[in-house]
């Protein structure tokens, strides 16, 4: 598994296991998951307070039987600021979740607190004092956001001091919005609409690591695009190519994100061990430009 630097703080697999649906699984087929991680490369773990209500946290200290020795080869990520019905980016909150999420992750410090959806009603200023207060005491070492743009991060920039390392983004083969607008410029078609700031030139200027959720979702959890008849093209396009490369098609999906030089690290959520196998050997393709825009054009966009 290759290494990459998250947003110039920190060293960490480039593919990231998303914990958001461990609590499915037993504690045994658990710690399966988390342990063929670790044997594949991935350091890199995602977390979040309100994944099956805090349960998922639990379930991953539990399962990985959480004590100093295995921390210290764990790089943990957690998001905090959805409440029910309502997102919280008040100190109150973010210093409230942030010791939620250490006693249920068994741990003393997290290594990355990301912003979770953006609050309407944040005031930066207490951002701010939550995050000194959290870098100070060592409960947590870096920072970031997502689902941002980037007035959103800049906002946050004006009054926070640490540097934000990371933003976590919906992209994917069938979710290519950031690559879109980049493409069509100054064009009056659909895909130079520019929903999101140009966050994926903003975030490279800026060396912030883009994390891409849902790698494998088409639309807003509509499901997922490999081996779905909805696409035929774009399924006989990443299959061809895995068949020439030895790999899946989940790896060639991956490969794709991983390919782009902004240097993404993909969430990838599985909770199949094998199939995380397979997902990680993305990690050892490596895509030519032709193919990649091979990939984008059967995904149904049209360069112009």
């Amino acid at each position: 598994m290759k290494k990459i630097s998250i947003g110039g703080a920190l060293n960490a697999s480039e593919i990231s296991l998303g914990c958001m649906r461990i609590t499915e699984l037993s504690k045994k087929d658990a710690a399966v998951l988390i342990n063929t991680a670790l044997e594949e490369g991935i350091d890199f773990f995602d977390h979040a307070d309100i994944y099956a209500g805090g349960k998922s946290e639990e379930m991953f200290a539990e399962a990985i039987e959480m004590k100093p020795a295995i921390r210290e080869k764990l790089i943990i990520q957690t998001k905090c600021g959805i409440r029910q019905e309502y997102f919280d980016f008040s100190k109150e909150h973010i210093l409230e979740a942030v010791d939620g999420s250490l006693k249920r992750l068994k741990t003393d410090y997290i290594d990355v607190l990301l912003l979770h959806r953006p609050d309407a009603l944040v005031e930066p200023e207490e951002v701010a004092e939550a995050f000194s207060i959290l870098q100070s005491s060592g409960k947590v070492r870096n920072f970031g956001v997502s689902n941002q743009n980037p007035m959103q991060i800049d906002l946050l920039k004006k009054y926070v001091s640490q540097k934000l390392v990371a933003n976590q983004l919906q992209f994917s083969i069938m979710h290519t919005g950031m690559i879109d607008t980049g493409i069509n410029v100054n064009m009056n078609v659909p895909g130079s609409f520019d929903r999101d700031g140009s966050i994926l030139d903003y975030c490279r200027l800026h060396d912030i690591t883009i994390q891409p959720w849902s790698p494998f979702q088409y639309g807003f959890f509509e499901g997922v695009f490999l081996n779905n008849d909805k696409f035929p093209e774009l399924n006989k396009t990443i299959d061809e190519l895995a068949e020439a490369k030895g790999v899946t098609n989940t790896a060639i999906a991956i490969a794709w994100l991983l390919r782009h030089p902004a240097k993404m690290q993909p969430i990838v959520g599985t909770t199949s061990a094998s199939r995380l196998k397979d997902i990680c050997k993305a990690s050892g393709v490596e895509l030519t430009r032709p193919e990649w825009y091979e990939i984008y054009r059967a995904a149904g966009n049209k360069l112009p």
